[in-house]
């Protein structure tokens, strides 16, 4: 298990819920450790050890742990950095949508040894799109019904989402936009600065 991911694991309990209960739940977990070194590769079983513990140490199933650790990457000011990475998918929700398939690839580039599932959007008609997931990372469709629920909400997009676990041990979500233009997303430019509203976004994407 790459160490990204435990420690990203660590600060989503930590920045939600206070040092007192990660440190509760990973002793629980008999990890041996309450921190975790990004770029280090761990056992795969500390992944599966601190979910275990969570309906117990956090109250929530472990399910709706990981769509709001997938809502946390995006709207969380400490995950600013991936917001702005995601959000150079697409000028809109659906534009991000088709980029999905890259994300993976996208992820490479920027640390080498992290591999995520492959994903493979498919649009099945102007609303209606299903994603699939592929195996590889336990958890991370629901992590990504939560990522995909906030970037919704970034780009201002009503958007109704159905996971489901899939044939052979792909997961799938299906999607369906109710409204693209729903409410103003959140600012956003190429430049970095943050004032503007979505269509000035876009003007500034498509210049």
């Amino acid at each position: 298990m790459h160490g990204l991911i435990l420690r990203t694991f660590e600060m989503f309990v930590r920045d939600t819920h206070g040092q007192a209960d990660w440190e509760r739940l990973a002793d629980n977990a008999e990890l041996g450790t309450t921190t975790f070194e990004a770029m280090l590769h761990y056992e795969p079983q500390v992944f599966d050890q601190l979910l275990s513990h969570v309906p117990q140490e956090l109250g929530k199933p472990p399910e709706a742990f990981l769509e709001d650790l997938g809502l946390y990457l995006v709207s969380h000011p400490n995950c600013e950095g991936l917001r702005r990475l995601l959000r150079f998918g697409g000028v809109d929700f659906i534009d991000f949508l088709h980029s999905l398939d890259e994300l993976p690839d996208r992820t490479r580039l920027a640390v080498s040894d992290l591999d995520l599932p492959d994903l493979e959007l498919r649009e099945h008609g102007p609303a209606h799109f299903s994603l699939r997931i592929g195996e590889g990372l336990p958890g991370f469709g629901h992590v990504l019904v939560g990522l995909l629920r906030a970037m919704a909400d970034d780009y201002g997009t009503l958007a109704l989402l159905d996971y489901s676990d899939g044939f052979q041990g792909a997961e799938r979500i299906e999607i369906t936009l109710v409204e693209t233009s729903f409410a103003e997303g959140r600012s956003f430019d190429l430049a970095g600065s943050e004032e503007g509203g979505t269509e000035t976004r876009r003007q500034e994407a498509r210049a």
